[in-house]
């Protein structure tokens, strides 16, 4: 889930954890939506350490993303790889997202 969150200005560096599942997708989404209304905001979310995401674990990135970009930021995954860099990849949210 979420090992850490880090403000600095309008950059938001969000470093995830194991499995993102329905269990966990209400809290993360809440905790992500509260950076997410800030004019401008960009997001940089680590999911290196993510081993699992399910559809729910999608649909939070997913509205951050769409409100992010809705006050002029955006969102950008880093380090997905394995059954995450799949799941991207069936769903096409690989060409949606900026991937590093």
């Amino acid at each position: 889930m979420i090992q850490n969150i880090v403000t600095a200005n309008n950059q938001v560096t969000v470093t995830l954890t194991g499995s993102i599942l329905v269990t966990e997708a209400a809290e993360l989404r809440e905790k992500l939506l509260q950076h997410a209304n800030h004019h401008g905001v960009h997001f940089l979310i680590d999911m290196q350490g993510v081993n699992f995401i399910d559809s729910s674990g999608l649909g939070v990135l997913v509205t951050v993303l769409k409100r992010a970009r809705q006050s002029g930021g955006d969102v950008v995954i880093k380090g997905i790889h394995g059954v995450v860099k799949e799941v991207f990849e069936l769903t096409r949210l690989n060409r949606v997202f900026q991937i590093i």
